[in-house]
């Protein structure tokens, strides 16, 4: 028997996806003699974690969901021998699909998907289902960086010196950078030759795209024709515009399960429980002490002790949904949906921030080079990157060059912009109106009469992020049963500035298609009115305030949900050291303890905090220690042992 790589079963997987399962399992054959041929390596080296059947009743540390932060947080601190933890994740295994980097997009909705999706609001999303935002969130070991399209971008240096600013001592950016370079094995050599910004030998390999376009270059030099110049995003300057750099090995995605956990999956020390729903926190009512949580398992309810903490590691909408379930929430809130109240936290669900873009800005243009995924994903595809690990499989969707500019809302001489642009070789209808639509969420009546008549064409797209929303929305428990989902406000351009920075980016998007560089191309807008703007005069300000409430993308980086904050900020809901206020033993370690929302994609940041968390961690139980040791050599010498 013949044993298929990973990144080969990917392959088939990926192609049969679209062109349908008979015609690709008949070139297996054909596809395993010609990597015998290559010498390829057919066993797979990224092996699955093991999993633990029988639990033991107590570990030291439980860490609550095995996602970006998690899988960081499990391997830090298994790393002292002494210290036995448990890793409890709801969903289950990555898949070969999950590998490949052009199918991001066909796993949202799908079982790794826990397909949340938010209350009918008239601000955004009107031209999604229901007037409902899709929100996919990671449902798998890796969480969401086993859905999400890989993009290393780690933010600005006032971020991090803001959050710090706020009370958060030790947050500042020169903290911030010592722990991103931590976790970074950088493979761009050039980069990796500037030793202030990046490092070799980490977890988490960090590599520019093995496939780019035509496109890609081009797109650099229409930021230059703006008057930007070429950065390293992650550098000493954010405006500008680059290349993308993503999460990525050997041509495949490169997720926090890959990265931090399968290399510890034999320790000792260390248990892994998939498919383990927490439904609630264990706290004593008098002590105010965390000792446990308990989950169902195959059915079955069942309890786990912590002797030390319990870590929440479960994301922006499980983390403060268990917090609420468990009693730590708005006193009010857990009234009306009666959970007994342990400690009044009016910030838990708060603050609730996401950054999202403007979809479906599509210029045409006359060359077959985009992404075109019924041309580019295909049998000589899969071969090449089964051989290779190289090809247009190994393309993020399209995504190709970032640019952060400045509109007229920000300060132009000062290096914080307000919109990011995630410049693609696609855009939505690249699939012929398959994936991405649903997706997104798109009604049928909205994409055949703004796309329908370019499905499947040669096109690239710009998507203006907005940086910094002032909007904030929150999330409520649905009721006191923690299988039911919880009811998610995003509030998206409800605050009037977020209107107008979106807006002048929308604006600049479509100036950076017109370049001279992109009119080489024959690049030309899509202008199709949207249905429910046509009454309104094209290209006025008047119209684009009311497109960028219809085709409302979320970049699905939602935070701040359990703030960080000193203790005179009510709204904190977990200290700079990441403890939760009012419950000793229990601390949050995700994208929910952001103060405010870094500039730009947040996966990276994630990450660098789960390595600041997991330090502070270790810090405090090597202090108690060495406080024990301290005392006991007192006590000898005093004649008291």
């Amino acid at each position: 028997m013949v044993l298929l790589p990973g990144a080969v079963v990917g392959a088939i997987k990926a192609a049969s996806v679209l062109l349908g399962i008979g015609k690709i399992f008949a070139i297996v054959p054909a596809l395993i003699v010609g990597l015998a041929y290559f010498h390829y390596d057919l066993m797979d080296p990224e092996n699955h974690p093991r999993v633990q059947r029988d639990l033991k009743k107590q570990y030291d540390f439980i860490v609550v969901g095995a996602g970006s932060a998690g899988a960081v947080v499990a391997n830090r601190l298994t790393e002292n021998p002494e210290w036995s933890l448990l890793l409890l994740e709801a969903g289950g295994h990555e898949t070969e699909i999950t590998d490949v980097p052009i199918l991001s997009l066909y796993l949202h909705k799908s079982k790794l998907d826990w397909k949340y999706r938010t209350q009918p609001q008239d601000s955004a999303c009107q031209a999604m289902e229901d007037k409902r935002c899709c929100w996919t969130r990671g449902k798998v070991i890796g969480g969401s960086s086993v859905l999400n399209t890989m993009l290393y971008i780690r933010g600005n240096r006032r971020d991090f010196d803001q959050w710090e600013a706020l009370g958060n001592k030790g947050w500042g950016y020169e903290q911030a950078l010592h722990y991103f370079k931590k976790s970074e094995d950088q493979r761009n050599p050039y980069l990796a030759r500037n030793e202030k910004y990046h490092k070799t030998g980490g977890y988490l390999t960090i590599q520019d795209a093995p496939y780019n376009t035509p496109l890609g270059p081009a797109f650099l030099q229409a930021g230059q024709e703006l008057g930007y110049d070429i950065v390293d995003v992650n550098g000493a300057q954010q405006t500008g515009f680059a290349l993308y750099q993503f999460t990525m090995r050997r041509g495949t995605r490169c997720s926090t399960a890959k990265a931090f956990v399968r290399p510890i999956s034999r320790r000792a020390n260390f248990h892994l429980s998939l498919w383990s729903h927490v439904t609630r926190l264990l706290i004593d009512p008098h002590t105010k002490r965390a000792y446990g949580v308990e989950f169902i398992r195959k059915g079955r309810r069942e309890v786990v002790y912590a002797r030390k903490e319990v870590i929440l590691a479960a994301g922006a909408i499980n983390s403060p949904q268990l917090l609420m379930l468990s009693g730590i929430g708005p006193a009010w809130h857990l009234r009306e949906t009666g959970v007994p109240v342990l400690y009044d936290s009016p910030g838990v669900g708060q603050n609730l921030q996401d950054h999202i873009a403007v979809g479906g800005i599509t210029f045409l243009i006359d060359y077959p080079i985009s992404i075109v995924m019924n041309r580019l994903v295909n049998i000589n595809s899969a071969l090449r990157y089964a051989v290779t690990e190289d090809g247009p499989l190994t393309s993020s969707i399209g995504l190709e060059a970032v640019g952060f500019i400045t509109t007229k809302y920000g300060n132009q001489t000062d290096d914080w912009p307000d919109i990011e642009f995630m410049i693609t070789s696609s855009s939505t209808p690249s699939d012929g109106g398959s994936q991405a639509k649903r997706a997104h969420g798109l009604t049928d009546e909205f994409y055949n009469e703004v796309f329908g008549s370019i499905n499947n064409r040669d096109v690239f797209g710009v998507f203006p992020m907005m940086l910094r929303p002032k909007s904030r929305g929150y999330l409520k428990l649905r009721s006191s049963d923690p299988l039911e989902y919880p009811l998610l406000y995003h509030n998206y351009l409800t605050h009037p500035d977020d209107v107008d920075v979106l807006r002048e980016g929308v604006k600049a998007a479509i100036k950076f298609g017109e370049t001279a560089t992109m009119r080489k191309f024959g690049a030309r807008y899509h202008s199709k009115k949207l249905p429910n703007c046509k009454h309104l005069p094209h290209f006025t300000d008047e119209y684009w305030n009311c497109a960028i409430r219809q085709y409302t993308m979320t970049i699905y980086h939602m935070c701040g949900t359990a703030k960080m904050g000193p203790p005179n900020d009510p709204m904190a809901v977990v200290d700079p050291q990441l403890r939760v206020y009012g419950v000793k033993g229990l601390r949050v370690i995700d994208a929910s303890i952001m103060p405010t929302i870094t500039n730009g994609n947040i996966n990276a940041p994630v990450i660098m905090i789960a390595e600041k968390g997991s330090d502070m961690i270790k810090d405090t139980w090597n202090r108690q220690r060495n406080k024990r040791t301290l005392y006991r050599g007192n006590a000898t010498t005093f004649g008291v042992a």
